[in-house]
């Protein structure tokens, strides 16, 4: 195959999930009001009780607001990811993911121009969340806006392939939301989102080191010292091995046929 062929056949999973975004308004709406009912309305209650200490990667003492701002960029991320992996079951559910893999480009392009499609669209949540937090004096350097893009990149196709990975094992769509309940909110809750986990060691020695093995968390950081123009190795490492091993797994256990499977004994 061509570089063309292959070009074409990612433009068009672009323009097909922009187009979905698009005509589903109220998921976008939705994405944003999650993390702005975090940062103006929990936090405010919270900036009282928790304060935050000089800590890698800020140079002084921050607000609350300003240390949950990237956790709440990779919430958006992390849910715009399972979001994305429900229409992979939803597709499959209506035979158009099927379609779709009947083109003679590889399978693993066709997944991974999936995931690039989906990590796109995060990015213009996530960018649209850090317009608003501006507007009310959540200010992180403009430079480190610009240098977060790869590190939001990264994380957003992190979690798309660990959606994607979930998805494989899901049959039936009603059992999906169920599914994720189990994933988003323990990954959420059990990283430095919300707290730095020197806090959690304070509070629990076994919960600090379920936050330090939390993926999402190593995601949060490499955001967090991004936007602040800053590189953690450790986090970027994690985050490119994960990325390279989910990913793979993903890939190597989609089948396009469960939905097929599912449906033959109501036939018989």
């Amino acid at each position: 195959m061509s570089p063309a062929a292959y070009l074409a056949c990612l433009n068009g999973v672009l323009k097909r999930e922009w187009l979905r975004f698009y005509q589903q308004r109220s998921r976008f709406l939705s994405a944003l009001v999650r993390p702005l009912l975090w940062l103006l309305v929990f936090a405010a209650g919270f900036r009282a009780a928790l304060g935050v200490s000089i800590m890698a990667p800020y140079a002084t003492y921050i607000t609350y607001e300003t240390y949950i701002l990237p956790g709440l960029c990779c919430m958006i991320v992390l849910f715009n990811g399972m979001q994305a992996s429900l229409s992979m079951v939803y597709d499959r559910e209506i035979g158009s993911m099927r379609v779709l893999l009947m083109s003679p480009l590889p399978r693993p392009f066709l997944l991974i121009s999936k995931l690039a499609a989906s990590a796109l669209i995060s990015l213009i949540q996530v960018y649209a969340f850090l317009a608003i937090a501006w507007m009310f004096d959540i200010q992180p350097p403009l430079w480190g806006l610009l240098a977060a893009a790869p590190a939001l990149l990264l994380a957003a196709l992190l979690l798309s392939a660990l959606g994607l990975l979930l998805s494989n094992g899901i049959r039936q769509l009603e059992n999906f939301a169920g599914v994720m309940n189990f994933v988003i909110f323990p990954m959420f809750f059990l990283s430095s989102a919300l707290y730095p986990l020197w806090k959690m060691r304070e509070s629990s020695e076994w919960l600090y080191w379920l936050c330090s093995l939390n993926p999402f968390t190593h995601a949060v950081e490499l955001v967090r010292f991004a936007l602040y123009l800053q590189l953690n190795g450790q986090a970027l490492v994690v985050c490119l091995v994960l990325l390279m091993v989910i990913t793979s797994a993903a890939i190597m256990t989609f089948n396009p046929q469960h939905a097929a499977v599912r449906r033959r004994p109501q036939g018989d």
